[in-house]
């Protein structure tokens, strides 16, 4: 066993284990155009959303996408996979989803999107226990009183008060993939349209993302707090 998957193994287990999740943590590395994608995760011999990945390998299973396996073109789009179709970015797609009182303010939407310098062609999805290499951003969904525990984190150091960034569409991609990962800071999302139509998300469940170089240190805080904090709190 390599020593990444090893480690990935162990920070899986005490996530899963101390918050008491409903599935496992959750992986996502985006691979750049010209490099390789890690060995030993399957292309599925069919199309599904970034966010039926991450919920599928909630529930145990992993997958290498390649752009051409992704068939929402606004998560394609949020991780810098492929251009922005023009219906999207003109707000139109959105707006006639109902949402939005104009088309602007589904456009505006689109527009604050992160932005990345890089291109991607694909990426693999799968549960942090199974990932043989060091993912950009771990992703989890469960209920609020599990989640919560990313706020205490998020202001260990330097106190204060945490901010999150979400909307009404792209939680999986944009919410807790993109803005983590440009960001460098977790973001809790309270889920989108897209997850609640097509993927198992609970309507008890909200989502957060961790960039994957504060995951050792989430680790560490999460077995301070079992020992402390988390009994005296009420936990289900």
């Amino acid at each position: 066993m390599s020593e990444i998957l090893e480690a990935n193994r162990r920070y899986a287990g005490v996530i899963r284990d101390v918050i008491k999740l409903r599935g496992e943590p959750v992986a996502v590395k985006l691979i750049e155009v010209g490099k390789d994608f890690p060995e030993g995760y399957e292309v599925p011999d069919y199309q599904m959303s970034h966010c039926q990945a991450v919920f599928a390998a909630r529930d145990g299973n992993s997958f290498a996408l390649p752009e051409d396996s992704i068939n929402c073109k606004v998560g394609a789009s949020a991780l810098w996979m492929t251009d922005t179709p023009e219906k999207i970015e003109s707000g139109e797609f959105h707006a006639n989803i109902g949402m939005h009182d104009t088309v602007q303010a589904s456009a505006e939407m689109i527009a604050k999107r992160e932005k990345s310098g890089k291109r991607y062609q694909g990426e693999v999805v799968c549960p942090l226990k199974d990932a043989d290499f060091e993912p950009d951003v771990v992703l989890m969904a469960d209920i609020p009183e599990h989640i919560y525990w990313i706020v205490p984190f998020t202001t260990s150091r330097g106190g204060g008060r945490a901010e999150f960034s979400t909307g009404a569409f792209m939680c999986a991609c944009e919410d807790v993939t993109a803005v983590p990962m440009i960001e460098q800071r977790p973001n809790i999302s309270l889920g989108c349209f897209g997850c609640r139509k097509k993927t198992p998300m609970k309507s008890d469940e909200m989502a957060c993302g961790i960039p994957y170089a504060m995951i050792p240190s989430f680790v560490e805080h999460l077995e301070r707090y079992s020992g402390g904090v988390m009994p005296k709190a009420k936990r289900d």
